[in-house]
């Protein structure tokens, strides 16, 4: 089995990461590669918008990425999971066919990636709170509307993006047309519990000794005791292993990997998303095990849930049943089945569909 570094949604944040290199590995290699896929995205359409620069947000220099065919589309930010695990470098995977119809904009939170760069981390290390990426998120909303003439945005996460996202809605609804959310995070607890009871399940069902052997040193989990890192470790190892990850896959080195084809990163930026992980986690783990949304009843604006059938990284169970009772102005749930919790990644034709049918009906500027 091949461990992997974290997402948010991994958390575990796998005991590797807490020893990163100190050096970049040199993958000058790969840029024939890089160049095809730079040439090949490029954005030559007159209309269209292909920006990436860095901006003062939140009191440093945070790097934002632009992209999309036509200024004239709705405009979606997209916060990403991790907590530092940015969607810039991946981006190419995925994204190219929802730039005909959305303006895309990504930007490296504090503390991840190119940001991470930008600026000392020492310096920032006190900032490191889910109140801070708010804040920080709606500053970048104000920019972004501003910069290219919106008056509302899309608002769409992952993983843990979509903690960040959660509570930017719920402060600042008037920025925005629609909440998107993707491997949606309800409450922490109630998501290990799911995730280690489907791992425990597929390992008592397939008879495997190491893994019930590890998974029973931790139960019940998380029960009443502490989540720890190393009890996280264990309890997401095995459900990403049996595909609550990526769906019908042990391990999702096409994701990992991904950064090594980027034309936007360079060695140095690719290595910051190892530290900005080791970084950003223990500072935050506190608070993201406290996260817990099951109280809010009304939401202020749109909501459109994107669900994999088989993510148990943030089970969809709990976003399922939080979308049955919620009221909100408009609100739809939608199921892929044949995705975990990598769903634009895993179906890229569905998550365009999907915001084709009931996203971007709902953003239609009238001047």
């Amino acid at each position: 089995m091949k461990s992997s570094l974290s997402v948010i949604a991994l958390l575990a944040a796998l005991s590797s990461l807490a020893q990163a290199q100190e050096t970049c590995p040199d993958r000058s290699a790969y840029e024939p590669a890089r160049e095809i896929i730079r040439d090949l995205g490029k954005i030559v359409a007159p209309t269209g918008v292909q920006e990436a620069y860095a901006t003062k947000i939140g009191g440093i220099d945070q790097w934002i990425n632009v992209r999309g065919q036509d200024r004239g589309n709705p405009m979606v930010l997209f916060v990403h999971g991790g907590p530092a695990a940015p969607i810039t470098p991946s981006q190419w995977q995925f994204q190219r066919p929802l730039e005909e119809y959305f303006t895309i904009a990504n930007y490296d939170q504090r503390g991840a990636g190119k940001t991470f760069n930008l600026v000392p981390p020492e310096s920032i290390a006190d900032t490191i709170h889910v109140q801070r990426y708010v804040d920080d998120a709606i500053e970048v909303a104000e920019h972004l509307r501003k910069r290219y003439g919106k008056q509302k945005l899309i608002l769409m996460g992952h993983s843990w993006g979509t903690v960040v996202g959660m509570h930017v809605a719920l402060k600042r609804p008037d920025l925005f047309h629609a909440y998107v959310g993707v491997g949606q995070v309800i409450n922490t607890r109630e998501n290990e519990r799911v995730s280690y009871q489907y791992g425990l399940a597929q390992a008592k069902a397939r008879g495997n000794a190491e893994a019930l052997r590890e998974l029973e040193s931790i139960g019940p989990y998380p029960g009443d005791q502490p989540i720890t890192r190393e009890r996280i470790i264990i309890a997401r190892k095995w459900p990403q292993f049996y595909g609550g990850l990526t769906a019908f896959r042990e391990d999702s080195t096409y994701y990992f990997r991904a950064p090594r084809l980027s034309p936007d990163y360079d060695d140095r930026d690719r290595c910051a998303i190892n530290q900005g992980s080791v970084f950003t986690l223990d500072k935050l783990m506190a608070e993201f095990l406290e996260v817990d949304f099951t109280g809010v009843r009304q939401f202020p604006i749109p909501v459109v849930m994107l669900m994999g059938r088989h993510d148990y990284t943030t089970p969809s169970e709990p976003t399922a049943r939080w979308m049955e009772q919620v009221t909100a102005p408009y609100k739809q749930a939608v199921w892929f089945e044949r995705s975990a919790h990598m769903a634009p990644w895993e179906e890229p034709g569905k998550t365009l569909v999907s915001l084709l049918e009931y996203v971007r009906p709902l953003a239609v500027e009238h001047r």
